[in-house]
């Protein structure tokens, strides 16, 4: 006995059918999209009500990536601020160590035409270190008896003269500037020919003329050159400068100030120039006068 069941439960056409005809219905939607363009904007229509959809569903996605992106941009960037800041503190002392050297070589040059200049024997050397006295002005040099120093040497830079030789080590040597006070240079006015003695005063830049009366000749902006008296500097090497001349007839002398021309607290490469010509040993002051003998008269 067969069963049928109620013609309200009917389930519809079957599902052969159902497919044949959503396959006939896509495939004439196919063709009249493909030919005719009807569904385009259908599509846009649905594109626009989907697309905040999408959004919305892709929005977890895209700050997660996007956060990652900035801390990784963020450590870049501050390694590469770290590497920059490192290249320019490097390239900041390299300029600096470059610029020191060009300014040496400039110097170097500048004592090689000193050098020239000069007739006698010149040997270059370099200032180690200035002496552990804080009230005199010497310096070291790192050339000694070994290297021909003898004491007495006079010492000069491109610009004039430094100092003197005052005692020498087998490796190292002493130099005193004009600038300690117990230092003096004969010293002459090429202007009126005037000569006179350059001390130091303890001062790097001030230097006295010594002696001077109140009616000589010496005016602001005159400079002094080593007279050659004593055999000690070479004649013509630049010493200082006028920069002040106070006359007060309360004084017997005029005091004038002076500004070395050499640079006594600069650089650390100097010339040591060879012993000027030796002069005869300076008679005693108590030693008699030589006695004249008379001539005698022929026939007498």
């Amino acid at each position: 006995m067969e069963h049928t069941p109620p013609p309200f439960f009917n389930t519809g056409p079957s599902a052969t059918a159902r497919l044949l005809i959503f396959a006939v219905l896509s495939l004439a939607l196919l063709i009249a999209d493909a030919r005719f363009k009807y569904l385009t904007t259908l599509r846009e229509v649905a594109s626009l009500i989907v697309y905040p959809i999408q959004r919305i569903a892709i929005a977890p996605a895209v700050v997660a990536r996007r956060a990652a992106e900035f801390f990784v941009s963020n450590a870049a960037l501050r390694q590469e601020n770290a590497r920059l800041m490192q290249e320019s503190l490097t390239n900041a002392a390299r300029l600096l160590q470059f610029q020191a050297m060009r300014a040496e070589n400039d110097h170097l040059r500048s004592l090689l035409e000193a050098r020239e200049r000069v007739n006698n024997d010149v040997r270059a050397a370099e200032i180690l270190y200035a002496a552990r006295d804080p009230f005199s002005r010497k310096v070291i040099i790192d050339s000694g008896s070994q290297q021909a120093i003898k004491e007495g040497s006079p010492v000069i830079d491109e610009r004039g003269v430094v100092g003197q030789v005052t005692r020498v080590y087998p490796w190292l040597s002493e130099v005193t500037l004009i600038t300690d006070k117990n230092h003096l240079v004969p010293v002459l006015n090429p202007r009126n020919g005037l000569r006179a003695v350059l001390a130091g005063t303890g001062n790097d830049g001030r230097l006295e003329l010594q002696f001077v009366p109140l009616n000589a000749d010496f005016r602001t902006g005159d400079q002094l050159v080593t007279s050659g008296i004593d055999g000690v500097y070479p004649p013509g090497l630049p010493v200082a400068e006028i920069s002040n001349v106070e006359r007060n007839a309360a004084y017997l002398f005029a005091r004038i100030t002076c500004r070395p021309l050499a640079g006594v607290n600069s650089h650390t490469q100097v010339l040591v120039v060879g012993a000027e010509r030796a002069l005869p040993e300076r008679p005693p002051e108590d030693a008699p006068p030589p006695v004249r003998q008379k001539k005698t008269r022929r026939g007498a």
